[in-house]
């Protein structure tokens, strides 16, 4: 590695070409970023006092070590988002001077042949920066005053753009900003392929500037290094066509979420969004992709991000799966999609139906969609689907999946009808996240000519104004104000109309008899309403639970005999069985309150928690043990089951005990002998039950 300070434009002048190689991210910077450049250029150049301004560092592979010594490209490592934004700056600024030259050097026509292009070379050589496959035809492009691509680059023009409308803001007063590019420094870094490594280098420059993300990580580890002909060939076979399928917006929000999920698909492991590199470069290693190896697993990431596609982004192509993909994306399930992505997997390798496809989505939507308004929490919803795969029984698919959501314990359960059926009748829907979502499911079940639910807004047929006229007050008898703070955004009350402003808060009798009214409504969840006297607390439990009633049909619960779910069930073996009687450190009269207010407390923590006495300490498990305990003569000796770096443990009563011989679960030990420490323990065993239902992390 060779490093020297350079004047940037001096730098542009000297150097033959930068060529972005392809494995680089595309040109990433926001209009906030180019403002904080263009911000810093005008107080530089309105200042003497400022002599150099320092733009970061330029690191591109050359053949020898001297810089910039002969005319072959230069490939850039690092500095790709201030070249293209000087770049832009530079195009823009030579269109606004024309034949103008404020400043010595800068005129359009020295700006463009010094720093923008080569003018006496052709073809590709002609252009000072190329950039990769999305950004190069746009760029090229303005350097030129071309005519600019239909699939052009989105950041690359707006950026341009918005240096245009900045320095016509200027008013023709162009001096400030010559005065300060031409003090604009990097610092010229040169390596050599003998001696230096890219992939290490690049990764220790991104640690600052605009942070790279996870998929950027991956694609230069994937592709960095490899042979010139089959880097291009990996690049355009299987690497841009991803880029493509996601889109420009798309690529860059949604492919470290799809790293992720294709992780947790692969490994049964789902690792944080900050560590998704890390964790593909673990993988790739363990499967032997490394160098030109990697093929098989880049071909591999092209096929899963195309289902991804598909159901996560709306580019499903075929009609049958179309409607379910999008009730998916509407009830936001993220989380299912590394379940989802092997189903769709199996389904592309014929190992699974079309029709076994839906139903498992269905299934997959009905599960998400109970659990919501049974107010169950999500945290172990990830965890769920990460391993759900383990469940499966590839030769029985459907049936494996129905068995294994009727199995899952109380935490992860699948709600059972008489749950989903009470709790639906009661629950906010009007404030509900996906309320447009369950509506149009009621509205379009069991329909062939769908109704579009945007076209008509949600009512309430019992009025949502506090201040209720009094015909309603008399409509819901002397409990008006309880009927109408119970029951006013629940199932019963609540439905669909194009006749919203005209309703208002009229009488019931009213918005049934008007033009538009309930009695001449097309729409399925009025039916009935044209038929009532008379609208009370009565007649809304008596629609709800009709509604109630056609939701168990809706979102349907999995069903198998008795004898197969059995079947699925994990087999336990038979096990000495101990009590309390057997701990007799239990039975002294301090130990005794101590230890039963601890038990007391930890099964509260969730009616999933179960208790199970042991020959040598006391186990509490959701799925697996979350807190052991070995009672001691005067204290209870509490294991829980956790790394110690996770511990939050203000009080640093923990213990790491990771690598001692002990009884019990965990490398995190905490004694508690006195009851007056106990809330603060029983938050410590909070964190360790947390941790097993959620894998330590919320949908």
């Amino acid at each position: 590695m060779k490093a020297t300070e350079a004047g940037l434009l001096a730098f542009l002048k000297k150097s033959p070409q930068f060529v972005i190689p392809i494995y680089q991210r595309t040109y990433s910077w926001t209009e906030a970023e180019c403002r904080q450049l263009w911000g810093d250029i005008i107080r530089a150049g309105t200042s003497d006092a400022i002599s150099v301004h320092f733009v970061g560092s330029i690191v591109y592979i050359e053949e020898g070590l001297s810089q910039v010594s002969h005319q072959a490209p230069l490939l850039v490592i690092d500095g790709q988002q201030r070249l293209t934004t000087v770049t832009l700056l530079l195009a823009a600024l030579a269109k606004a001077l024309g034949e103008e030259e404020p400043v010595d050097g800068f005129s359009a026509r020295k700006l463009r042949n010094y720093y923008l292009l080569n003018p006496e070379e052709t073809g590709e050589r002609h252009y000072k920066l190329l950039l990769s496959q999305t950004d190069k035809a746009t760029l090229t492009a303005l350097v030129t005053e071309g005519e600019i691509p239909a699939e052009h680059s989105l950041k690359v023009l707006a950026n341009y753009q918005l240096f245009e409308t900045l320095i016509a803001g200027c008013k023709g007063d162009l001096t400030a900003i010559c005065r300060d590019l031409a003090k604009l420094v990097v610092v010229d870094i040169a390596l050599s392929r003998e001696q230096d490594n890219p992939q290490l280098i690049f990764e220790s420059m991104n640690s600052t500037g605009r942070e790279l993300s996870q998929a950027d990580l991956i694609r230069n580890f994937v592709l960095m290094g490899l042979e010139p002909e089959l880097q291009t060939r990996l690049y355009e076979q299987y690497w841009r066509p991803m880029e493509r399928s996601f889109g420009q917006e798309a690529y860059t929000s949604d492919f470290d979420a799809f790293m992720r999920h294709f992780l947790t698909v692969k490994t049964g492991e789902i690792p944080r969004l900050d560590e998704v590199y890390d964790a593909f470069k673990m993988h790739a290693r363990s499967v032997g992709a490394v160098g030109a190896e990697v093929e098989p697993l880049v071909k591999e990431i092209r096929d899963y991000a195309s289902y991804y596609c598909a159901m996560a982004l709306g580019a499903e192509t075929e009609p049958d799966l179309q409607l379910p993909f999008a009730d998916l994306r509407e009830l936001k399930v993220e989380v299912a999609y590394p379940f989802l992505l092997e189903l769709y997997s199996d389904y592309k390798r014929e190992q699974l139906t079309k029709e076994e496809l839906i139903d498992a989505v269905r299934m997959v939507e009905a599960y998400v969609f109970r659990r919501a308004i049974c107010a169950i929490p999500t945290n172990s919803m990830n965890k769920t689907f990460a391993t759900f795969s383990k469940a499966l029984k590839k030769d029985r698919y459907l049936e494996s999946i129905k068995a294994h959501f009727l199995t899952l314990p109380s935490y992860r359960r699948f709600p059972k009808n008489d749950e989903f059926e009470r709790d639906i009748k009661t629950r906010d829907l009007y404030n509900f996240r996906s309320r447009s979502y369950w509506l149009r499911r009621f509205e379009n079940y069991g329909r062939k000519e769908r109704v579009v639910v945007d076209d008509y807004t949600i009512e309430h047929i019992m009025p949502q104004n506090e201040d209720l006229p009094a015909e309603w007050r008399t409509e819901l008898g002397e409990q008006w104000e309880h009927v109408h703070e119970t029951w006013l955004h629940t199932l019963g009350n609540l439905t669909l109309t194009g006749y919203n402003s005209e309703y208002s808060d009229k009488p019931f009798a009213s918005k049934r008899d008007m033009e538009g009214g309930f009695r001449y409504s097309p729409i399925r969840l009025n039916d009935g309403l044209g038929q009532l006297e008379t609208w009370d607390e009565g007649a809304i439990l008596s629609r709800a639970a009709v509604l109630a009633k056609k939701a168990l049909a809706v979102w349907p619960s999995p069903n198998l005999p008795q004898e197969i779910i059995e079947a699925y069930k994990p087999k336990t073996q038979a096990k000495d069985s101990y009590s309390l009687d057997d701990h007799p450190y239990l039975t002294s009269s301090h130990m005794a309150e101590l230890f039963g207010a601890f038990r007391k407390e930890v099964m509260a923590l969730d009616p999933c928690v179960t208790e199970e006495f042991l020959k040598l300490y006391v186990a509490y498990k959701a799925e697996t043990n979350f807190v052991d305990v070995v009672p001691l003569a005067k204290q209870l000796r509490i294991s829980l089951n956790m790394r110690f770096p996770e511990i939050n443990d203000p009080r640093s009563l923990c213990r790491d005990v990771s690598g001692l011989g002990r009884w019990g679960n965990g490398d995190v030990e905490v004694r508690l002998s006195e009851i007056q420490d106990l809330p603060y323990v029983i938050g410590l065993v909070r964190q360790a039950l947390e941790r097993q239902l959620g894998n330590g992390e919320s949908e």
